[in-house]
């Protein structure tokens, strides 16, 4: 593998039963790239994420990270990776404090820099007055506060993140958005799975687009827009999934919703 390569994914295939979820997805990622991961429903975006962090198994193919097989059963690597699910639960018993050193001592951490990095954190991302308060008092837009903390307290080399500003007022993504730069510009990685096409398209490196189980667009919003000879990426998302029919939907939704 190259040197600089920190993920080699090659020919990973999928199946659920009878089902063909990836049929051959092959992927070279370097430190660094900030990838927009995108495709819709059901085409193997949150699979391919669950494969490489270990989370579903019986696949075909071969995933290489940090310059290692992950079939050999080496678990040491999940140290070096951090995770946003598109929906987590986290223990509402629990106060941000208490959930935050949890999982700051699961990835080595001790408590007492896990306590401190998890407050500093918190102050920072505006909900500082509630890191002894309990989780189940918390907005959706606290928790998803605390998730992305969770994901970073262990200073992970590779972040994969999934529709992670859900619930985030304006500011606090202006603020994510910067976090995930500067992270980028000191060689981390980043995975970044969203439906919203305006932020992909704003704050990717390097977009892939999945569609079927398979890559169909791999490359920077502007070498994308050339290919496609589209002004957006919504507008490409469309072209190449075939999806071109949704104003005659709107159309007969709305007119649904008149009825009288």
């Amino acid at each position: 593998m190259l040197p600089q390569e920190i993920l080699k994914i090659t020919n990973l295939t999928k199946n659920y039963g009878s089902k063909k979820i990836l049929k051959g997805i092959d992927l070279h990622v370097s430190p660094g790239e900030i990838i927009g991961y995108i495709g819709p429903n059901g085409t193997g975006k949150s699979t391919t994420i669950k494969i490489i962090l270990g989370m579903v198994g019986d696949y075909g193919g071969e995933i290489q990270i940090f310059g290692e097989n992950i079939k050999e059963g080496n678990i040491e690597y999940k140290r070096r990776i951090g995770y946003v699910p598109e929906i987590a639960d986290v223990y509402d018993n629990l106060t941000g404090y208490e959930y935050l050193t949890f999982i700051g001592q699961l990835y080595g951490l001790d408590l007492d820099r896990a306590a401190g990095k998890s407050k500093a954190l918190m102050e920072l991302f505006g909900v500082g007055e509630a890191y002894h308060s309990r989780i189940s008092s918390y907005s959706k837009g606290m928790r998803q506060k605390l998730l992305i903390i969770s994901s970073l307290l262990h200073n992970p080399d590779v972040l994969f993140l999934d529709e992670p500003i859900n619930g985030l007022d304006a500011n606090s993504v202006m603020i994510f958005k910067e976090v995930l730069a500067q992270l980028a510009a000191q060689g981390k990685t980043i995975f970044y799975s969203s439906h919203l096409m305006d932020v992909v398209e704003k704050i990717s490196s390097r977009i892939i687009l999945l569609n079927d189980g398979k890559v169909v667009a791999d490359g920077t919003f502007a070498q994308l827009q050339a290919d496609n000879a589209t002004g957006s990426l919504e507008g490409i998302f469309n072209q190449l999934t075939g999806f071109d029919n949704y104003k005659e939907i709107g159309e007969q939704f709305v007119s649904v919703v008149q009825e009288v």
